[in-house]
């Protein structure tokens, strides 16, 4: 399975959208208009339309934002940010190192250190 990118999006080829099916909807997920769309790739309005049309059909949707939404929540569209977030949560569960581990701050020896002060705060006044 390849993947296509447009802008901030990937896609991921062979899960029953066509190459320029899949590009249509990353134009429009990019919030492109047809005829912005078509003069991205070069085409004509109406084969963004016509593509955009199938995209739906096989989704079994109507608007341009359930086609989308759809897109998205079966894993044929995915917003780059997501994809870079998973990779960087790979990889520090992944690494052994203790720059990469993320640490819980140190709330509880300030605590401490606060506690102790007044301690000794009482203990000049008596």
């Amino acid at each position: 399975m390849s993947a296509l990118t447009f802008e901030n999006w990937t896609a991921n080829l062979g899960m029953g959208l066509a190459e320029r099916e899949l590009q249509c909807v990353m134009a429009v997920a990019s919030g492109l208009t047809s005829k912005e769309a078509a003069r991205e790739f070069g085409v004509a309005k109406d084969t963004i339309d016509k593509r955009l049309l199938a995209a739906s059909t096989k989704l079994g949707v109507i608007k341009r934002a359930q086609l989308v939404a759809e897109a998205m929540r079966r894993g044929l569209i995915s917003p780059m940010v997501v994809t870079l977030c998973a990779i960087l949560v790979g990889h520090s569960l992944a690494a052994d190192d203790d720059f990469t581990r993320i640490r819980r701050g140190s709330e509880r020896k300030i605590a401490e250190t606060r506690i102790h002060r007044r301690a000794e705060c009482a203990w000049a006044v008596a």
